[in-house]
């Protein structure tokens, strides 16, 4: 069965750290791959945060996630808080790749429990159309 296997850029754009919640924890007693859906959705929330945007409004245009890929590597648990680092993948004019990097610090070690890909879409919500990134956004992407 062939596997999926994300490679992380380099160009790390932001960090945010998140703790795992109880409501996080599945009848494993780890985290749920569901959970990191929303733990990855909220660090991208955050990171946008930090530079004044919302997904609704980053210079005047919105976003759509169009895919999703995980690449689960340990397990996550109650108690352990999430260093998430937010790397930029391939930048069209009309799109972008975002990569996480889920990790923990456990007896003074730091293990990756997951790696993670969004495909985002600039758009126009009130037109129903993609948009072009803003330049000033793309600068941020480029880590620039």
């Amino acid at each position: 069965m062939a596997r999926i296997k994300l490679t992380i850029p380099d160009n790390c754009i932001g960090t945010v750290k998140i703790p795992i919640r109880i409501t996080d924890i599945n009848y494993g007693n780890h985290v749920g791959n569901n959970a990191f859906v929303g733990i990855i959705h909220e660090a991208r929330v955050q990171w946008l945060q930090q530079h004044g945007y919302t997904e609704l409004n980053i210079e005047g245009t919105g976003l759509i996630q169009a895919d999703l890929a995980f690449e689960f590597k340990s397990e996550g648990f109650y108690g352990d808080v999430l260093d998430i680092k937010i790397s930029a993948g391939e930048i069209s004019p009309l799109s972008f790749e975002l990569y996480y990097q889920l990790s923990v610090k456990r007896n003074d070690q730091s293990i990756i429990l997951v790696l993670a890909k969004t495909g985002m879409v600039c758009y126009d919500y009130d037109a129903k159309k993609v948009k072009l990134i803003p330049e000033k956004f793309k600068q941020l992407l480029l880590h620039q």
